[in-house]
This record gives C-alpha cells, sequence and structure tokens, in this order.
C-alpha cells in the first residue's frame, strides 16, 4: 500500500459545518482551492494507495518533518498560483519542509501570476524564493506540473528544464471523459450563476457588468468564493442601517445580498450539482466557471491577469478579456459567441499529458490503475455534505451556538488585549515620568552649567583686559629706553 500525503485545506469525506469551514480556513481563503485538491485526491486513489490529507497550513518544523518521512510514502502538493509576492512566505514555509524530507515530492499545477500581458518582471524580487522551492521539488521528483506556458517559460528561464505542462487537475475530475455542454436559450427567465473577484475590480467594468445582468436577469446568482464572503454571510454587517453602498458585492446593503441571491459553496461535490441546475455561468473565477463546467453548464471567463487566462489557453476554455467588456455586456452575448468544441475535443490529450507526468513521477491513477474513482464517487455521493452557504437573515439557522461563543471569545480577547495594553500604558507612563524626572535635572544642570560659562567668560575677559593693560604699562615704561638704544645704533653706523 503506498501512503500518499497532499497538501489540501481537507479531504473531501470531511463533512464540516459553515462555522468549521470559516473558523479552520478549510479553503485556504478560497473554495476554488477544494475543486483541484478534491480532484486530485480522487486521481490519486487507486487500491494500492491510500491518499491523507495535510491541511492548507505548513508545518516546517523538524518535527512534522521526521513524522512525514516516517509515515509517508511521496507527498504530494497541488497548487494554484504560488508564484506571487503574497504568497511568497508560505512558499518559503514549504520548501523548509521539503529540504527536510527524504521522500519523493510531486507537485501539481503550479502557477506564476502576473498580468493578462504575461510580464513576470514584478516576480523579481521572489526569484529566490522560487529557485530555492523548485530546487527543493525536483531534487525529490523527476518534474515539475505546472498550469500552462507562461510558468513554463518562467521556470525555465529561472534555470530549470524539467518542467511538465499539465493544466490544473480540477478539469480532469472525470478523467479523460468531459461533461456534455448543454445548449440552451439564454432568456429573461434562464438561471444565470455569476462568480466575482475584487481584484478584478481595478482592471474592468466587473461592478457594472454584474449589475446589468442582475438588472435584467431575475433568476441570478452570485456565488462567492472567498473566507470574507462567508464571513459576512455567516455574521453580516450594519450596513443597511448605515446606508453604506459598494457596487461590488461585500456588503449587505448591496441589491444581491438584500435579494439573497448570494451563495458560497463549501464543497466541490455540492457545489457542482447546484450548478447542474443553471444554464449559463460567467465570471472572473477560473475555478467557479470550472466548476459549471463539470457540472455541464456552458460558461465563459472573463480573464483579467495571467492566471486565469493561461488556464484558459491551454484548456481552451471559452473566454473574453475582462479589459474589453463594456458594463452593459449582456450574459446572452457571452454564451453565444462561446464556442466548447475545442475544449472537448483536446481533452483526451491533455488528460494523456497529466497521466504521463504522473506515471513519470511514479504516482498511479484510478482512472489507468484502478475503478476510475466509482469508489471515491460512491463514498462522496454517501455524506451529508453541506449546500451553499445563503444570506443569512438573523433567525435561528443552527449557527447561533457558534456565533455567541465566538463573539464571547472575541469580547474576552479583547479585554484581554486591552489589560494588556492598560498594563503597557502604565508601563510606559512611568517610563516617560522617569524621563521627564531626568530631563527636568538635566535642564536644571545644563543650566547651572550655562552659568558657570558665563561667569567663566566674563571672569576670562576681565583677565584679557588686564592683560591687556599691562603689556601698555610695560610698553610705556622701557619705550623711551629702546628708543635711546635704537638712535645710538644708527650713529655708530653712521660713523663706520
Amino acid at each position: 500500500m503506498k501512503r500518499i500525503l497532499i497538501r489540501s485545506g481537507k479531504s473531501p469525506f470531511r463533512v464540516a459545518t459553515p462555522a468549521e469551514f470559516i473558523h479552520q480556513d478549510l479553503i485556504g481563503t478560497n473554495t476554488g482551492n477544494l475543486i483541484f485538491s478534491d480532484s486530485a485526491h480522487k486521481m490519486l486513489t487507486t487500491p494500492d494507495t491510500e491518499v491523507t490529507s495535510n491541511g492548507i497550513r505548513t508545518d516546517p518544523s523538524a518535527t512534522r518533518a521526521a513524522e512525514i518521512n516516517e509515515r509517508y510514502d511521496v507527498f504530494v502538493v497541488p497548487l494554484a498560483n504560488a508564484f506571487r509576492p503574497a504568497f511568497q512566505a508560505s512558499l518559503d514555509r514549504l520548501s523548509t519542509l521539503i529540504e527536510q524530507l527524504t521522500i519523493p515530492v510531486v507537485v501539481f499545477g503550479v502557477g506564476a501570476q502576473a498580468p493578462a500581458d504575461y510580464d513576470t518582471a514584478w516576480l523579481n524580487p521572489m526569484a529566490d524564493s522560487v529557485r530555492r522551492f523548485a530546487r527543493a521539488v525536483l531534487d525529490r521528483s523527476a518534474s515539475i506540473g505546472v498550469r500552462g506556458e507562461l510558468t513554463s517559460d518562467y521556470l525555465k528561464g529561472l534555470g530549470f528544464k524539467d518542467i511538465d505542462i499539465i493544466g490544473c487537475p480540477s478539469m480532469f475530475l472525470y478523467g479523460d471523459t468531459f461533461p456534455e455542454i448543454r445548449a440552451t436559450e439564454l432568456t429573461a427567465d434562464s438561471r444565470i450563476a455569476l462568480n466575482l473577484s475584487p481584484d478584478a475590480i481595478p482592471v474592468g467594468e466587473i461592478s457594472g457588468i454584474a449589475r446589468h445582468a442582475w438588472e435584467r436577469y431575475p433568476h441570478l446568482t452570485y456565488y462567492a468564493q472567498n473566507t470574507v464572503d462567508a464571513e459576512l454571510l455567516l455574521w453580516g454587517d450594519t450596513t443597511p442601517e448605515s446606508g453604506h453602498q459598494d457596487p461590488f458585492p461585500l456588503q449587505l446593503s448591496h441589491a444581491l445580498l438584500q435579494e439573497n441571491k448570494v451563495r458560497m459553496p463549501l464543497d466541490p461535490a455540492t457545489w457542482i450539482d447546484e450548478l447542474r441546475d443553471y444554464d449559463f455561468a460567467y465570471g472572473t473565477r477560473i475555478h467557479g466557471n470550472v466548476a459549471a463546467l463539470l457540472a455541464g453548464a456552458p460558461s465563459v471567463v472573463l480573464t483579467h491577469d495571467s492566471r486565469t487566462l493561461e488556464l484558459c489557453r491551454y484548456f481552451d476554455i471559452p473566454h473574453r478579456s475582462l479589459t474589453e467588456l463594456r458594463a452593459d455586456t449582456d450574459p446572452r452575448d457571452l454564451y453565444e459567441e462561446a464556442d466548447f468544441s475545442a475544449m472537448i475535443k483536446g481533452h483526451g490529450e491533455r488528460f494523456e499529458r497529466i497521466t504521463a507526468f504522473l506515471d513519470r513521477n511514479d504516482l498511479q491513477n484510478t482512472y489507468t490503475h484502478g475503478d476510475g474513482g466509482a469508489a471515491f464517487d460512491a463514498r462522496l455521493a454517501a455524506l451529508d455534505l453541506p449546500a451553499s452557504m445563503p444570506v443569512w437573515d438573523g433567525g435561528d439557522d443552527g449557527q447561533m451556538r457558534y456565533r455567541l461563543s465566538r463573539l464571547r471569545e472575541r469580547i474576552t480577547a479583547a479585554d484581554a488585549r486591552a489589560t494588556r495594553h492598560a498594563r503597557e500604558n502604565r508601563e510606559l507612563r512611568g517610563r516617560l515620568t522617569t524621563a521627564e524626572k531626568r530631563a527636568t535635572e538635566t535642564t536644571r544642570q545644563l543650566e547651572a552649567l550655562r552659568k558657570e560659562l558665563k561667569a567663566t567668560t566674563k571672569h576670562l575677559s576681565a583677565v584679557e583686559r588686564q592683560l591687556s593693560g599691562i603689556d601698555r604699562r610695560v610698553l610705556v615704561r622701557i619705550g623711551p629706553a629702546l628708543r635711546r638704544r635704537l638712535r645710538r645704533s644708527k650713529a655708530r653706523s653712521r660713523k663706520h
């Protein structure tokens, strides 16, 4: 039995409450992470393997490294856009752990993040961290699996050759087959699934596009993905009372939340299942659109950076540049211009590419060496996984105990911080008082020195005047004698 440890927020078979998802950050700040980690988990589950989730956070201690070396045969690391400055500290921790491992380490689908023009110059300050990570991985595997051509070129530019372009594991949730994309006709009665990224706001008219769709399609739902979105849905805020407005759906005052048209998926299985009821999906979230495609729903990605564009190009996912779209862009136009034939046609070849990568790194896959994922799917189907989170209406939804407990913890923590700050303030005030006393004493001493200096200066001036008077008296006394001597000297000179 081959024991595989996989980096993922949670096991696909763990049933967690919304509160646990938020409190333990089981999604790694973005629920899209679970789609590719679950897909990798399924892919690696064969009769001869046992796959265990390591969690999303990295413990780089020697103790943890020794435990992994002893208990597991390989460490699999599915990653997304890990080569970005905001992830540098996490990448360094991961490198520290990997450098201590004596077992193989295989990286799935890592990507470099850059603007849509693929300019990676902004990654230069973290080049040493990326080199360290890639070197540590390649010392323990045959190759690194990357998302697309941008990341491949980036790593090769840093001096690495053993790079395989494999895309993202999420697109292979069903192995070498891909769900048929439903044909539809979008009308005002169609169900539309929208996904949005806050970091796309500076790039294009994303808020306007969302509003335009909300105004024309009554059955539109916004599928959020970040932890902050989940916290908003669970906790709410006071913006309806304060009247604060924001064009992006980040507050309860936004129309999409006021109408309870926002959902936060927690598990890929229920997320995909929900999207089977939608006619069309679109937006800036790559995995939000992948989830829709896996549900058979036509979907178009609005690309705004390399992390979305790279995968769209590799998988031939229909996409449009956000910068080219106006605020009044209609989802129907996006759908009618989309062509899914290349995505479907090339899926088999791309699947062969990722399985070849697995073979190269001595990893079996369930589609070639197992039951095609049947046992995995059956086990998953037997679970009571939570549905996507709706907007909390203030009633008792089963999460009240958590909310009250969490508030009490926050109050207790705030009180502890306030007590600590008060103690620190008292200490600082004591030090300030002592410093003020020292400053007063120093000022007094300085004033005394100034007086002493003034007196000394006055005395020195008197001495100088006395010396000057002495000089004049001496000259008065010896002057006539000097003049007589000078005259005699001149007289002798004339005689001679």
